[in-house]
């Protein structure tokens, strides 16, 4: 007898693909948008058909010209489409479902969007001024802000830190990153001497292990984070929002312009593709240019005799 693809039999299987996604390694937050993704694909189909109505491919490109009419942004749209193809090919391939419901389904085209840098001088004076050494939360800022910098951490890493992972005497920062990878990051000078004076100063309640707390004495939040740095940033007079995210691709920049190593800078940024350094980042297209010139035998023109 063969599986019903009904709208109620589709509901049915979300959680058991959560808890497959979940053996896979996907952080929490990718867990939590797919949830979101598929839940919020249900509550569309529901309005078209009854729980006990059968399903077909047709009706999830109806949900996505619904989506698309709405202007949703491109990548947005492009990930809800990600999750509804894998939950397909899952019901496909562990509850016998014999339609393949992604079919039809075409991601939006999106125009690549580099995420902004700001210059290592703004940068560098804004970090010079230093915390106010009377404010225990501003020194704590100063230490988190320096992290986020001076090892290119994203924002979910940084909050995730615990007290072991940050070895002052080697000079390393053990990193949790994406799928639970592991990695080690240089710890740089500044960065180090911001966590060593925020540490006499934390607080934290009993059996917390994390490294940055909030005034509770609990592992602080990442909105908090966000919030911080972005009042910081406008202490210092920036004419822009300043995010983490943006921190981290300044390190990133700054590191590759002036090594111009994007392999060295794959690997500190924690990436499994290189293809995704390289559009992380804003490369150094004239070095190449040069390096190119310099090295290729059909690029060097002949000198006149």
């Amino acid at each position: 007898m063969s599986t019903p693809h009904t709208l109620a039999a589709f509901r049915a299987q979300i959680a058991p693909f959560l808890e497959r996604m979940q053996q896979r390694n996907l952080s929490e937050l990718s867990i939590n948008a797919y949830r979101r993704d598929l839940q919020q694909l249900c509550s569309l189909l529901a309005e078209k058909l009854t729980e006990d109505q059968e399903l077909a491919a047709m009706h999830l490109r109806q949900v996505l010209m619904r989506l698309s009419q709405k202007s949703l942004n491109p990548r947005s749209l492009g990930r809800k489409i990600s999750v509804w193809k894998q939950y397909a090919q899952f019901l496909r391939q562990f509850h016998d479902w014999e339609i393949d419901l992604s079919v039809g389904l075409k991601a939006p085209k999106t125009n690549t969007r580099l995420p902004k840098a700001v210059p290592a001088e703004p940068l560098n004076q804004w970090f010079s001024h230093g915390a106010d050494k009377d404010d225990a939360m501003a020194i704590r800022d100063q230490a988190m802000f320096e992290l986020l910098y001076g090892c290119g951490l994203r924002l979910s890493e940084l909050r995730a830190l615990d007290l072991k992972d940050v070895q002052l005497e080697a000079g390393w920062v053990s990193v949790q990153g994406k799928g639970n990878k592991q990695r080690q990051v240089p710890l740089g000078l500044q960065a180090r001497l911001a966590v060593e004076a925020y540490l006499p100063l934390r607080q934290a309640n009993s059996n917390e292990n994390a490294l940055f707390t909030s005034r509770l004495g609990a592992r602080i939040g990442q909105r908090q984070i966000q919030l911080r740095l972005d009042a910081w940033a406008q202490r210092q007079n920036s004419d822009r929002h300043l995010s983490p995210h943006m921190l981290r691709h300044s390190y990133a920049s700054h590191v590759l312009q002036s090594s111009h190593n994007i392999r060295a800078v794959q690997e500190l940024l924690g990436h499994k593709q290189l293809s995704t350094t390289q559009i992380y980042t804003s490369l150094d297209f004239s070095h190449l240019s040069e390096v190119y010139d310099a090295a290729h035998p059909r690029a060097k023109k002949h000198k006149p005799k």
